[in-house]
């Protein structure tokens, strides 16, 4: 197995700054990113003067994408889709896929949940069919070529009618785009699909997630959409209705309107998550940093300090000082030793207190400097314990207990 070599192309006109919004957008089996095309202006036409950059992927021997020399899995489709993003700037961005796409956007957003703000799956399941139906078609197209697949794909891609009504829609076209896909990629695609099953994470999935089905979907069919949306902890599903399983290219206009409210509603989620974790990271803050010297570093804010004390609150705070994988005495030793190794002098002090709170006592905290001096070196230990007296003796010079340490100089320390 290998990780395929794919290539992409932002959305005209929709390539602004890179620290802007990034959506990430893949198409389906045995089609292209023109699959987006439609949806892509409609979310122009509705949002104008968007900063939104929009970046459409080919899969392996589709449209831009060279052929796969070796077999890949659906996870290193996923890789491959991170290696696109790292090239156009990296970072958070929004991801949506149908059908193939969407089980590998699926498979990012498990694999890699630091990295989806937000999740669209359209006609799409955490398992797609039988191991063996795919194992089939794989064969076929080996035998005959895409060619001998246009007539079963039009009456699974499309609802009744349709084609007949729009006979040079795009919808339409894609069939002729069928043909030109790399047969042998086309199967290689197949056999992934065989292989993947990712019903049993999906209640680790922690992107806010868009579940969108084709009202006549006979592949995933809307009960089977709602039954995935239902093991997603923050999922919620809508039926395209009048379409089928290439629901975005038959209705882009519904499509684009979808994702809007979508991506709407994950930033309000993510402002408010934010704020959840902020909350949580002041309550644990205070807890090991105690209220004094907090409210020292709250006072002291400013504009410019602002957004690093967010940071830290939420992040350090927040998240790992929250995290119940290590007791906070735990945590407290893993600190004073990093720290020591670093020779963070004004931090040593700080969590030398911290680590009288969180039940340490003074000779414990000299071994644990005397054993990082064993791997960090003298010098830096031998400073922390100079930093160590001095808290210790002004504690007594003032009476104060351990577990409630305060310094009238921590007002300008970072923690």
């Amino acid at each position: 197995m290998t990780i395929p070599r794919l290539r992409g192309a932002f959305a005209p006109g929709t390539q602004p700054a890179s620290q802007n919004e990034l959506l990430v957008l893949l198409p389906s089996l045995g089609t292209t990113m023109a699959l987006w095309d439609g949806t892509v202006a409609a979310l122009r036409a509705s949002t104008p003067g968007s900063t939104l950059r929009i970046l459409r992927l080919d899969l392996p021997g589709h449209g831009s994408s060279p052929a796969a020399a070796e077999p890949f899995t659906i996870a290193e489709l996923a890789d491959a889709v991170l290696d696109v993003v790292e090239e156009a700037g990296g970072g958070a961005f929004h991801l949506a896929g149908l059908s193939l796409g969407g089980a590998v956007a699926l498979e990012l957003a498990l694999a890699h949940p630091d990295r989806v703000k937000s999740l669209a799956l359209f006609c799409t399941d955490s398992k797609i069919g039988t191991t063996e139906g795919w194992e089939q078609r794989a064969a076929a197209v080996r035998a005959s070529g895409t060619a001998s697949l246009v007539t079963g794909s039009a009456e699974r891609w499309f609802a009744p009618g349709f084609l007949e009504q729009n006979p040079l829609s795009a919808a339409a076209r894609s069939l002729s785009t069928l043909i030109d896909i790399d047969d042998e990629s086309y199967a290689r695609c197949n056999e992934a699909l065989a292989a993947f099953d990712r019903t049993a994470s999906l209640g680790s999935l922690r992107a806010p997630t868009l579940v969108v089905s084709g009202e006549h979907d006979v592949v995933t069919t809307p009960e089977a959409m709602q039954a995935l949306t239902e093991r997603i902890p923050n999922g919620y599903h809508s039926t395209m209705a009048g379409t089928a399983h290439l629901a975005a290219l038959e209705d882009p206009d519904a499509a684009a309107r979808l994702l809007t409210t979508h991506l709407r509603a994950s930033a309000s989620q993510g402002q408010s998550t934010q704020a959840a974790a902020h909350e949580q990271g002041m309550r644990v803050r205070r807890e090991v940093l105690g209220d004094a010297h907090v409210d020292r570093a709250v006072a002291g804010t400013t504009a410019e300090t602002a957004p690093f004390q967010d940071f830290i609150t939420r992040y350090a705070w927040g998240e790992i000082w929250a995290r119940e994988e290590l007791s906070r005495r735990e945590r407290s030793i893993a600190t004073l030793a990093s720290l020591v190794t670093g020779s963070h002098e004004a931090e040593i002090r700080m969590h030398v207190r911290a680590a009288l709170t969180n039940g340490l006592s003074r000779a414990e905290i000299a071994e644990v400097i005397l054993h990082t001096a064993l791997y960090a070196g003298l010098p830096p230990a031998n400073g922390a314990l100079g930093i160590a007296k001095e808290v210790f003796a002004g504690l007594d010079a003032a009476g104060t207990a351990d577990t409630q340490a305060s310094s009238p100089n921590e007002g300008a320390e970072r923690g």
